[in-house]
């Protein structure tokens, strides 16, 4: 089976990213904290199966604005496997993260989807079920 072993993100505010995903996967943490050559910051965070390679932009690169979820080329949001969408829910509402709107559920999933301080989306899905044709109806 190919599973995702990481994704590289460069992100505005390295450490507004570990914050948010610190509190949506608190089993995630910090890998390597570093300066490259260049001068640009980048972090490993996650677990021993996968991990999320964040980096700031290069120095002296021009930034474009802020991605667009759903307008924009690029991603539109990162989905997580989490254990309880209404603890994490409340947490993120409790730290003043914003919601795109209310928890979805469904017949053996729950779905939260929220935005972190650099403008990311993600997705928090909670299964109710550890069937693949469960989890993986689309109603």
């Amino acid at each position: 089976m190919t599973t995702i072993e990481h994704l590289n993100i460069t992100v505005p505010d390295i450490d507004a990213a570990v914050d948010f995903i610190q509190l949506v996967a608190p089993d995630f943490s910090i890998r390597k904290d570093a300066v490259a050559e260049l001068g640009y910051r980048w972090v490993h965070i996650g677990n021993n199966k996968s991990y999320f390679a964040l980096q700031e932009p290069h120095p002296g690169c021009t930034v474009n604005s802020p991605h667009q979820t759903y307008r924009n080329l690029g991603v539109n949001h990162i989905g997580l496997i989490i254990e309880d969408a209404v603890a994490t829910e409340a947490l993120l509402l409790k730290n003043g993260y914003q919601a795109n709107g209310p928890m979805v559920i469904e017949s053996h999933r729950r779905r939260i989807y929220f935005y972190d301080h650099t403008g990311f989306e993600w997705e928090m899905v909670e299964y109710t079920s550890d069937s693949p044709s469960d989890r993986y109806l689309y109603e």
